[in-house]
């Protein structure tokens, strides 16, 4: 019942819930349960969002609107509680919480959204040196606490707006101070999700880094127990071919949402009613086009018989002429006929390559047709034949002046 909940549950709704958790794990320990659940409604999300194509590869920071910024965050939080989680296999957690984090990296200098001086850093191979590690580690801790910062300004500043809205609502004088400019709303939503999203990109550079050295830790621990033969080699390395193997099916497991994603939804007004809440993915939809009905409701629906009626039909109409198509079933339209011509051109390839397969084979120089030659010398000494009974102007004698 509760996973059927969670796949009727729409995507900001999912969202909320996730992050949630994922506050509430980072500032306290919680139990594994709720970190596992936690995880699951992100996979969800993961799910909601490829099947709606909220992102494109082709896009910035700046063509994503501001409702679907929030979403860049999903890998992010992924990979934070992945990493929380508490098993037996330390390793097979930590390379799919760095796994999620370098998706996430990615994805964010996809959108144009890594600083400048993170880009250099990692086109160099990351700091070599401790002073420089330590100099980039100072930096990024600057950079969290100037972004911690100005989230908390934005949200005393939609406090004190939302103060001062309910103040005037109630008709009550405002205290002195409270009546600061109000900015656009969305344009404070838009740069409080920009500066998340700054700041969480410099917690997973340094989550990164830590996990990549606890993985070393352990790799060096478990390679120790090797050498020292605590147990037998050959199980050993058994037990690790078969673990490579299911990582290996199951990172190719998580990594075909991304390769070869869902059907996407090609309607915008259903792609719209599925964020809002209001319609499941997994609702069939076709894409038919409702024209809009103009004039009267009795005489529009049916065929107008008399003249009165023909009359009364064409009141209100617009003055240019209705779509007979939606967008979708355009766009449906010509991927189809493009389909049709990439087939029949397909075809047309696969007939002039094996056209020779069918074409007489050739007669070689010296060679001559038996059949040809007979007919050829039938001909010449029929029209011989004709032309020793009619001689050459044999009838025009009676035109000429001599005749």
């Amino acid at each position: 019942m509760g996973e059927l909940k969670m796949q009727e549950m729409s995507l900001p709704a999912l969202f909320e819930q996730a992050r949630n958790i994922h506050t509430i794990a980072s500032e306290s320990s919680v139990d594994r349960d709720l970190v596992k659940k936690g995880c699951e409604l992100l996979r969800q999300c993961e799910e909601m969002i490829s099947k709606l194509g909220l992102f494109s590869l082709n896009e910035t920071k700046d063509d994503i609107s501001t409702a679907n910024l929030k979403y860049i965050l999903v890998p992010y939080y992924l990979a934070d509680l992945t990493g929380k989680i508490a098993e037996d296999g330390r390793i097979k957690v930590l390379k799919a919480s760095q796994a999620k984090l370098k998706e996430f990296i990615s994805f964010c200098e996809t959108m144009e959204l890594v600083p400048e001086e993170e880009m250099e850093t990692s086109k160099q191979g990351g700091a070599n040196t401790f002073a420089d590690r330590r100099a980039k580690k100072i930096a990024r801790f600057k950079c969290q606490r100037a972004a911690e910062s100005k989230l908390l300004e934005l949200k005393e500043r939609k406090e004190r707006c939302g103060r001062s809205t309910k103040a005037s609502a109630l008709s009550t004088p405002v205290v002195s101070g409270e009546d600061d400019v109000l900015d656009d709303d969305g344009d404070e939503e838009r740069e409080a999700w920009l500066t998340t999203i700054s700041l969480a990109l410099s917690k997973a550079f340094d989550l990164l880094e830590m996990l990549n050295k606890e993985e070393e830790m352990l790799s060096a621990i478990k390679e120790k127990q090797l050498q020292d033969g605590e147990k037998e080699f050959s199980q050993l390395v058994l037990d690790e071919r078969t673990k490579k193997v299911e990582t290996w099916h199951r990172d190719a497991a998580a990594r075909a949402p991304y390769t070869k994603p869902a059907a996407p939804i090609t309607c915008a007004t259903f792609a719209q009613d599925v964020i809002e809440g209001r319609a499941n993915v997994s609702q069939a939809h076709e894409h038919k086009h409702k024209p809009l009905i103009f004039g009267p409701a009795s005489v529009v629906g049916r065929n107008p018989t008399t003249e009165r009626e023909k009359i009364a039909a064409q009141v209100f109409q617009p003055h240019y002429r209705l779509a007979t198509m939606s967008i979708e079933e355009a766009g449906l339209t010509e991927m189809n006929m493009m389909n049709e011509w990439q087939e029949r051109n397909v075809k047309l390839m696969e007939e002039a390559n094996s056209s020779w397969h069918r074409d007489a084979p050739k007669l070689r120089p010296g060679e001559e047709d038996e059949e040809d030659d007979d007919a050829a010398q039938d001909k010449a000494r029929a029209w011989d034949d004709w032309k020793d009974d009619n001689p050459r102007g044999a009838g025009n004698k009676k035109l000429t002046p001599c005749g």
